[in-house]
């Protein structure tokens, strides 16, 4: 049986604009032995092989979904207290997608690929984000 792939979304917390993410992983702490840049949570994905198969982390600033990452691997992260953690290895590109409103939530949610944003296009990837409330205004009334 094929297994389709799955997305994650989760909140981009700290951060107020895409910016701030791509600063943040360029930090060693952000990054994983391989060098690549990982997000470390509590729980493991139960629907993984879903997730490794073509899935993303879709990140939300100020609730707007803005970004994504390819999820390159799942690793096992023993932190200081002794407890596994699930490292979610990402992919070191940041694509920029649509603008869409997400009301807050905690720790991460599936996404279907038919509710993912869709990219921007190339020539849109190095626009400037605009003010978090302005981006979610324009969302709410269908403007991208």
């Amino acid at each position: 049986m094929t297994v389709g792939h799955v997305n994650l979304v989760k909140l981009c917390v700290g951060a107020e604009r895409v910016e701030d993410l791509l600063a943040w992983q360029e930090q060693p702490r952000a990054k994983g032995p391989d060098g690549k840049p990982r997000h470390v949570t509590r729980m493991w994905p139960k629907r993984s092989e879903a997730l490794l198969n073509g899935g993303s982390l879709y990140w939300v600033f100020k609730g707007v979904m803005l970004a994504r990452q390819r999820i390159v691997r799942l690793d096992e992260v023993i932190g200081s207290d002794g407890i596994a953690r699930c490292g979610i290895v990402l992919d070191p590109e940041v694509v920029r997608t649509e603008a869409v409103p997400r009301r807050p939530f905690q720790g991460w949610r599936y996404l279907p690929p038919e509710d993912s944003p869709r990219d921007l296009s190339q020539a849109r990837q190095a626009d400037t984000d605009l003010p978090p409330a302005l981006m979610a205004a324009l969302a709410e009334i269908g403007v991208r």
